[in-house]
């Protein structure tokens, strides 16, 4: 390459661009949602190779494996490791347009310091041996978090754990990097397969020290363990919902009869779902707003669609893609049920389908008060919106709806250690775009001004909103 792909001016079309980027380019990272495994920083764990670290559990990268005809077993079957890295490096010059594309070579570039030559079959070997020395020479899980700066990185994590490896981390002094756990509790509302979910409660019921035998039960078991997770510097809850519910129907007699039902082993009816999905978004809702927690809806998702593939690997494969439900009606009862009981806490929205984008920006407007600014979020683009045109559409939405310096920014949304390039990425699209926006006389030629507002989106928002 006569000039390097990965440089300076990287996605920074104009010089003020590039002179907002040099404001932001040194601040620390708040990841404040990933699929970090905290037992791997407690450990340090390292890699023998780049596969190990690169492709082990990434969907992203093996969806695009699949659609470049690569056969199973190069992804997430028997393959040597070696096998199954040349397999991805022939597929990336498939990948132009693709942001995975910027992000392989931002991670190469970052962690391995190889930005002198593009990723391909020719250049696989090369790439191989020049990445595997550096993993040879020390490059680790907690090495990766202090290449990148990464100031507190939020797991996410079933109510049910006992949190052992973020204990070991919060008493580890030499950890530069804070690893908090965050309340996921999906398993808990999966009503619709009575057999797992009654498994389930077990587990859950044992970590509480509850025996859950009803609805009641089953809240008094999620509010101990919530409390557990308080107790253990968490800041924050999650949800990862098909679409939002919500119930006038909410006794709790008619709660305790759905529940009773699904102990039986039957599986609830469409309203019994809703009923029962609606009361523990709710009263976790509350739970969250009592312990001043950030609750976080990732609404959307269909997931599981290859039944055969699910069968012979598992969930969390790639094989999720758009859900498309109409839930504004919902989510606005939902907003509004929370709001009318004073239980409404700071709040963010991730959606997976674009045209939720702007029904979101519009929605959360309605139920902003004085408790602190931007106190509900639209969330940056996420799974399928993680790319340039997503994260472009979203900042647009929350610039046309809403109050863009407020906005609290990035996060990996990922399993891997090298994904914190994805902050860096969604920096320079900022920037960019209010750059742009400065040579256009969009925006005034102000970069104190300016340059405030993409400080604070790339750090000192997360940093106020969730009190980290």
């Amino acid at each position: 390459m006569a000039k390097k792909f990965i440089n300076d001016a990287f996605l920074l079309g104009s010089e003020a661009a590039k002179r907002l980027y040099g404001m932001c380019v040194d601040l620390p990272i708040l990841d404040f949602h990933s699929h970090l495994d905290a037992a791997e920083v407690a450990e340090d764990s390292h890699w023998d190779n780049i596969a190990q670290v690169w492709l082990g559990g990434d969907h992203y990268k093996w969806r695009a494996m699949r659609s470049n005809g690569v056969e199973e077993r190069f992804c997430t079957g028997d393959a040597s490791d070696r096998e199954k890295f040349f397999a991805f490096a022939r597929t990336m010059p498939r990948l132009l347009r693709n942001p995975m594309y910027h992000w392989c070579h931002l991670e190469l570039a970052r962690f391995f310091g190889i930005d002198d030559v593009l990723l391909s079959e020719d250049t696989a070997g090369e790439v191989w041996d020049r990445a595997n020395a550096v993993l040879a020479g020390g490059l680790g899980a907690r090495r990766c978090l202090e290449l990148c700066n990464v100031e507190v990185a939020c797991t996410t994590d079933d109510p049910s754990s006992p949190l052992s490896a973020h204990k070991a981390c919060a008493a580890d002094k030499t950890l530069k990097t804070k690893i908090l756990p965050t309340f996921r509790p999906d398993k808990a509302h999966a009503f619709g397969n009575p057999a797992e979910y009654i498994k389930y409660l077990e587990v859950l019921g044992e970590s509480a020290k509850v025996r859950i035998e009803s609805f009641d039960d089953l809240l008094s078991a999620l509010k101990n363990r919530h409390d557990y997770f308080d107790a253990n510097g968490c800041k924050a809850s999650d949800h990862g919902i098909d679409t939002v519910y919500f119930s006038e129907e909410n006794s709790s007699k008619a709660l305790n009869e759905a529940f009773k039902k699904v102990l039986a082993g039957c599986a609830p009816d469409a309203r019994e779902t809703q009923m029962l999905k609606s009361a523990v978004l709710i009263e976790c809702a509350k739970m969250d707003a009592q312990s001043g927690w950030v609750r976080q809806l990732h609404i959307g998702p269909m997931r599981n669609n290859n039944t055969a593939m699910f069968k012979a690997i598992g969930p969390d494969t790639g094989f999720d893609s758009m859900g498309e439900s109409n839930y504004a009606y919902a989510l606005s009862r939902h907003l509004d049920s929370l709001s009318s009981m004073g239980k409404l806490g700071r709040t963010i929205l991730y959606n997976i389908h674009p045209k939720d984008t702007q029904m979101l920006a519009s929605m959360l407007g309605n139920f902003q008060d004085s408790e602190c600014a931007g106190k509900l979020q639209l969330g940056s683009g996420w799974w399928f919106l993680d790319q340039m045109d997503g994260m472009k559409s979203q900042l647009e939405a929350v610039s046309a709806m809403s109050l863009l310096p407020n906005f609290v920014g990035m996060l990996t949304d990922s399993r891997s250690f090298l994904s914190y390039c994805r902050h860096e990425y969604f920096r320079r699209i900022l920037c960019d775009m209010l750059g742009s926006d400065i040579n256009s006389g969009v925006l005034p030629p102000d970069y104190e001004l300016v340059g405030v507002a993409a400080r604070d989106i790339s750090y000192f928002n997360a940093k106020k909103y969730f009190k980290f």
